[in-house]
């Protein structure tokens, strides 16, 4: 019976594995990249040091983030959980299911991920070569334990982050699961809240701690408070959600029914603010050590070694944001017959378009603002003084931002309402 319900999750909603597929594709080759770059360089150098920097942050980052969105995609099924749960299906064989579809997800993008891995890196320490920072004689090497290495981050942190998800909808009554998903819980409950603030506190007690560390121990141990800050947002986003939903009331009616909207479906989006956060939080933290060094000391870093920070910074940066991109989409796509009944009741394609277009501003709003919480929390212990942002990184932030929260709202449910109404309502979809 497992089998059976692992094939009808995939045959059924396939496109809600594309983002967990291409999450865990890059996660290897992150993951590839980085410990090929780190096995290249020379052993004993700083730079080799810093690699494996790299590997420890490819490591984590791709841990957290995959086991978020597979954690996302699996929630997404708890009316079908319920309902396979009312003919018959004992609580273990839905677990057990769960983690079926996600190693049935994570082999096979590990196995695109790696050789793209082995590309990507192999081109960033040809890029080393170019700036100058490594000598021409250093040329990257495959680690021989990536694809084992990575497939155990995708396919362990995948099975983790589904059964988690499955807890919930595999233990309660079946007429009690249907009930939850025909009108969503707005209420956390008490195991997340309490994880939620426990992370959050473990981030400022962290923050604390390295105030009093010299400057080296204190960047190296910043990303451990972003990442306990982050997590800790990510499981109280519903309720940070619900805090900035009313914000969408002074759009007019349409705000009003888009802050209903979010209010009620702010669990299906907590699952894209981790990476959106980690995107901007990591990003405004790595290019605001750089600004405010330069700022006090008046003069430019060496081009080697801000192209350097940069370049690893662009490559986390774009993974986080995919994370969220596709997140978002998936959780767009599975609000088709939801957006289709609002035009059947009388709703123009504008004024439906104009409900997600206010969704996707509050949800650009509380990540920019739990980025900057976040960063600020990370930042401040580190630096001699207060961070100096330029204007024009700020602006690229925020239109970056809104430009991936908008490609994963907006564009989708452009393309979803270009159907008739009628059509996606009679599949079901």
């Amino acid at each position: 019976m497992r089998a059976g319900l692992v094939r009808q999750a995939l045959r059924k909603q396939p496109w809600s594995f594309a983002g967990p597929f291409i999450t865990q594709c890059l996660a290897a080759a992150l993951v590839t990249g980085a410990l090929g770059a780190a096995s290249s360089l020379p052993a004993g150098s700083d730079l080799a040091a810093f690699a494996g920097v790299l590997v420890g942050l490819a490591v984590y980052l791709s841990a957290i983030i995959v086991g978020v969105t597979m954690s996302s995609t699996i929630a997404r099924q708890a009316r079908d959980i319920a309902l396979v749960r009312a003919v018959g299906a004992a609580p273990g064989q839905v677990r057990r299911a769960a983690a079926g579809q996600a190693a049935v997800v994570a082999v096979p993008a590990t196995l695109a991920g790696v050789p793209l891995g082995t590309v990507g890196g192999s081109a960033w320490v040809d890029s080393l070569v170019t700036h100058d920072v490594v000598s021409a004689t250093v040329t990257f090497e495959a680690h021989p334990a990536a694809f084992p290495i990575a497939l155990a981050i995708t396919l362990g942190t995948s099975v983790v982050g589904a059964l988690i998800a499955a807890i919930r909808p595999s233990r309660v009554r079946p007429a009690v699961a249907l009930t939850d998903t025909a009108a969503p819980r707005r209420q956390l409950g008490p195991i997340r809240t309490l994880l939620g603030l426990l992370f959050v506190a473990g981030g400022v007690a962290g923050s604390i701690v390295i105030s009093g560390l010299d400057a080296d121990a204190a960047e190296q141990s910043a990303f451990f408070v972003l990442l306990a800050m982050c997590v800790g947002a990510g499981l109280l986003a519903p309720a940070l959600l619900r805090v900035t939903a009313p914000l969408a009331l002074l759009l007019g009616p349409i705000g009003r029914l888009a802050a209903d909207n979010l209010a009620a479906r702010a669990r299906s989006y907590s699952g894209a603010l981790v990476p959106l956060v980690l995107a901007a939080a990591f990003a405004l933290i790595k290019i605001a050590a750089h600004t405010t060094a330069e700022h006090v000391t008046g003069r430019p870093q060496p081009a080697s070694d801000v192209w350097l920070d940069y370049s690893g910074t662009a490559v986390y940066t774009v993974f986080a944001a995919v994370a969220a991109l596709t997140t978002l989409i998936t959780v767009v796509l599975g609000r088709r017959r939801e957006l289709a009944l609002l035009r059947l009741a009388g709703a123009t394609r504008a004024s439906a378009l104009g409900v997600v277009v206010c969704e996707a501003l509050i949800v650009t709003v509380t990540g920019l603002l739990v980025a900057a919480g976040a960063a600020a929390a990370t930042l401040l212990p580190m630096l001699p003084t207060a961070p100096y942002v330029p204007s024009g990184v700020v602006v690229a932030g925020v239109l970056g931002t809104a430009l991936v929260v908008g490609a994963g709202m907006v564009a989708p449910a452009l393309g979803v309402m270009r159907r008739p109404a009628i059509a996606s309502v009679g599949d079901g979809s």
